[in-house]
């Protein structure tokens, strides 16, 4: 609910007689803007006419005493308020030596800048409260100090390094810039220091952090806008340090570590919020249900991007430490899907779950941190769970390459088939997860009619993923050959068009294909040149292209080495004893290369 919004001087958000502090949560990223930043927001406030609109702020108001000092937590908008500050600093400072020269109108104004950058209640009471990381409480109170806005603070070690300091030195440069050529130096900094006072900010108070986040989506900030994830992680912190004091850097050392695992994509972190609930919504739920209706949902029936906030501020209001504890050991395990976990004793997974990533299966991960999380009330081991790995990665071929069922409905399905293993044991959870998989798949001869298809065409990721795997079937330990290799933002093995696709087919495939008329080559390359048996698995791919069959076949790389058709994988033995290539071989390859894919993704063929 937003409980005020108007548009501010700047003047007016730092009022000098406002009991008014904006404090930036200890747990948000730490100052981020740089010198293109501080130029753009210089150069916008000197050369645009007074009033001009810098954005908005999102602040939370605690307050509930209205004799007490107003605290504001700044939830989006903190980048732009520093900046600001720091502004004020290096302008004080510019006046401040030139006291001698001001007359009495600019000794006020002196003052009157000190009274926005601290309150009047006491010099060490600031009205813009950075938070800490990175120093960044300490770097700017030493700002203040060597301004003499405030007194005396040691500067820390390295502080001229970090982006604090390196604002406010920026912001000393720009001013003397603008005072060269100028007798008078105090008129320009007077004049300029209007016009900082004039523009306008638009202040939003809110009363919740649900409130705060949807306003910052539908907000395009120049500052560094805060995600979900931020939001969460702030009002847990800031739970836990009103339930235990002193021992939030401890928690928050906990959450840093739950990120680590998840890593830095923002799109995983999101997900595996809303995955943890909705495949833990029953127990989660179960604090916040009435006694005449248990089976309703409080907190609601799916977690969505819409609705993450409110359910995990629900979540950490009812007991923030317990909830920390156990998204923590969840993000542990969630690491395993995402390849970011090293224990040894998950080794048996690491092929079936790398493969179930290839073929994104993400939305299945929902299912699997519910196994891993329970996995011992649910008599489970790491073969039981490496064959419902195996059973995904065949549930996600058939459904990728068949659009059944439709993406929309994943989430649902997987949150299904947790409530059906609650009295589920051992094998019978692999039987349950398999049969349900089954049931909602499309049949064997849609897929293989899938299969048959131009599957290039229909989905590139399907194709790379079957052929990789029916290359893989060859292989032993001692010719394993990583297919999915990645150097230089690409993958070293890829897909390989035999007969070409591109639209100038080659002399030399025109009369090889169709006896030298480039019509039926054309009508022939409609039909047959994404089928799966004329595709397959090569390195050097765009050394290959448009060259002959026979150029393509024996191709080499500098050392020598066959990487061409006769690369030894057994995905190509046909094709590194053939001296041509036909619209039959590519049917009858096809055919074969379709009845090995429909075996090895059948689900009764997991064991």
């Amino acid at each position: 609910m937003i409980k005020d919004v108007k548009n501010f001087p700047i003047s007016q958000l730092f009022d000098i007689e406002a009991r008014v502090v904006y404090a930036i949560p200890r747990y948000q990223r730490e100052y981020t803007w740089g010198s293109k930043a501080w130029e753009s927001l210089f150069d916008d406030l000197l050369d645009n006419d007074p009033g001009y609109f810098l954005g908005s702020i999102i602040c939370i108001n605690h307050t509930t005493d209205t004799l007490a000092i107003q605290r504001l937590e700044v939830v989006d908008g903190q980048q732009r308020l520093t900046t600001l500050s720091l502004l004020f600093a290096a302008l004080y400072q510019a006046l401040r030596v030139q006291d001698k020269d001001l007359d009495d109108d600019q000794r006020v104004e002196l003052i009157n800048l000190k009274r926005k950058l601290v309150l009047k209640k006491g010099d060490d009471e600031l009205r813009v409260i950075p938070q800490i990381q990175n120093r960044n409480l300490d770097d700017y109170r030493a700002v203040l100090a060597e301004a003499g806005v405030i007194g005396h603070v040691d500067t820390p070690s390295y502080a001229g390094n970090r982006k604090i300091f390196k604002a406010y030195r920026y912001f000393q440069s720009r001013i003397r810039a603008m005072l060269d050529g100028h007798e008078d130096r105090i008129a320009p900094i007077m004049t300029f220091l209007e016009k900082v006072s004039q523009a306008s900010l638009v202040k939003i108070e809110v009363a919740s952090h649900a409130d705060a986040y949807t306003l910052f989506e539908s907000l395009n900030n120049r500052g560094v806008p805060l995600t979900a994830i931020d939001l969460i992680k702030n009002k847990l912190l800031a739970r836990l340090e009103i339930d235990e004091p002193g021992k939030v850097d401890r928690y928050f050392d906990i959450w840093k570590k739950l990120l680590e695992d998840l890593g830095d994509d923002y799109a995983v972190q999101e997900r595996f919020f809303r995955h943890y609930y909705n495949a833990f919504k029953d127990r989660l739920n179960a604090p916040f249900r009435k006694e005449e209706d248990k089976r309703k949902d409080p907190l609601g029936p799916e977690a969505k991007r819409s609705n993450l906030i409110q359910i995990y501020e629900k979540l950490i209001n009812e007991n923030a430490e317990q909830h920390l504890k156990d998204i923590r050991e969840a993000g542990r395990l969630y690491a395993l899907m995402l390849g970011r976990n090293e224990d040894p004793t998950w080794a048996a997974l690491d092929k079936p779950l790398q493969d179930l990533d290839r073929i994104q299966g993400a939305p299945s991960h929902l299912l699997m941190l519910y196994l891993l999380m329970q996995r011992q009330t649910l008599g489970l081991d790491s073969t039981q769970l490496s064959a419902v790995v195996r059973l995904l990665v065949c549930f996600f071929v058939r459904r990728n390459l068949t659009d059944t069922p439709p993406t929309r409905d994943l989430t649902r399905l997987f949150m299904s088939i947790v409530d059906r293993l609650s009295d589920k044991a051992g094998d019978e959870v692999v039987i349950t997860i398999r049969d349900t998989l089954l049931a909602v798949s499309a049949s064997d001869d849609v897929f293989r009619g899938k299969l048959e298809g131009a599957i290039y065409e229909e989905n590139a990721g399907v194709a790379r993923f079957v052929l990789c795997a029916l290359a893989e079937q060859g292989m032993t330990r001692e010719t394993w050959v990583d297919l999915w290799r990645f150097e230089n933002k690409q993958f070293v093995w890829t897909i390989e068009h035999i007969f070409p696709q591109g639209e100038n087919i080659p002399e030399a495939w025109v009369d090889m294909i169709a006896g030298g008329d480039m019509t039926k080559a054309k009508g022939l390359q409609q039909v047959h040149v994404h089928r799966l048996g004329n595709l397959t698995i090569s390195g050097f791919n765009s050394t290959l292209g448009n060259k002959s069959f026979a150029e393509k076949r024996d191709r080499t790389d500098r050392q020598g080495r066959p990487v061409g058709y006769r690369n030894g994988l057994r995905l190509n033995e046909e094709l590194a004893k053939s001296d041509a290539w036909s619209v039959e071989q590519i049917e009858k390859r096809t055919a074969e290369l379709v009845d090995r894919a429909v075996r090895l993704f059948d689900f009764h063929g997991v064991s």
